[in-house]
């Protein structure tokens, strides 16, 4: 049923976006972006019907190992009847219908167990079903959400222009929207290190340095890899981390020895009184 009202919902909204979005406004990414929502919905409603008819399965196993049981526990009271009149019987008697009752119990207690396998086993598949429903409409939720936001090229140069202009809290909202949307692009990296710079300005070192190692560790070829180490080091230094400072000033002067980045990290590191490679 949730799954139902899922797919409903987002077969309204397709419709929904496609009625009032004007014609001259659709982008090629907009277009993609509905048609793998519409292949969601399509993949949700191929779940539900694959899901109604293991539980119909299920449920038909279920039903047949239930009737066993109560049959054999119909049987299992009329011969236990039995063998309380006829306990005057012969002792040959009385143990053949014992062993006949023993018998029935075993099988009884098997099922039992082949009962609550299968039980376990739909409880196990509902869960699956709604975890996976659940990953679906995550999924579904975050195209939605690309598909709402301003095009990547806009929402950087916005941005960067507010950046530039000191409008730092706006800056920082539309930074981080950017790296929300698109966190992929070659972009994203020079998002990163405007929000190092962002925290660096309030004071905020600590942030600023984890914000600066995230160029390095998902775009240490980008554009801003050798402005983001130096001001990693300078971060640190703030902090009161000097030797870990003065290991990233270093770094910045072998890996990019004629870069500008290279040529504030000597000064750096001559201001410091510290040589610029170990054991000068």
């Amino acid at each position: 049923m949730r799954l139902r009202r899922i797919s409903t919902l987002l077969a309204l909204f397709a419709t929904t976006w496609l009625a009032v979005t004007p014609a001259y406004a659709a982008s090629k990414e907009i277009i993609q972006l509905q048609t793998q929502v519409q292949q969601l919905q399509e993949q949700m409603t191929a779940m539900q019907r694959s899901f109604d008819e293991r539980m119909g399965v299920m449920n038909n196993l279920v039903q047949q190992d239930t009737d066993a049981v109560n049959k054999l526990s119909s049987s299992l009271t009329t011969l236990q009847t039995a063998l309380q009149k006829q306990q005057g019987d012969s002792t040959a008697h009385v143990d053949q219908v014992s062993g006949q009752l023993q018998s029935l119990n075993d099988t009884l207690d098997e099922l039992k167990v082949r009962l609550a396998a299968v039980s376990k086993q739909l409880q196990d598949m509902q869960s699956s079903q709604q975890s996976q429903a659940a990953t679906l409409a995550q999924q579904t939720d975050q195209q939605k959400a690309v598909a709402a936001a301003p095009p990547p090229d806009v929402l950087y140069n916005n941005a960067l222009r507010d950046y530039n202009g000191n409008n730092n809290d706006l800056a920082t909202q539309e930074f981080s929207d950017y790296l929300k949307y698109y966190p992929n692009t070659e972009l994203a990296g020079n998002c990163y290190f405007y929000m190092g710079e962002l925290q660096f300005r309030q004071g905020n070192y600590e942030q600023a340095a984890k914000s600066y190692d995230q160029v390095l560790q998902t775009f240490p070829t980008g554009t801003k890899a050798a402005s983001a180490q130096l001001k990693k080091g300078f971060a640190l230094i703030e902090l009161g981390k000097k030797e870990d400072g003065e290991a990233e000033l270093r770094h910045v002067i072998q890996r990019f020895p004629k870069s500008n980045e290279a040529l504030q990290a000597r000064e750096r590191l001559r201001k410091l009184g510290v040589a610029t490679r170990p054991g000068e």
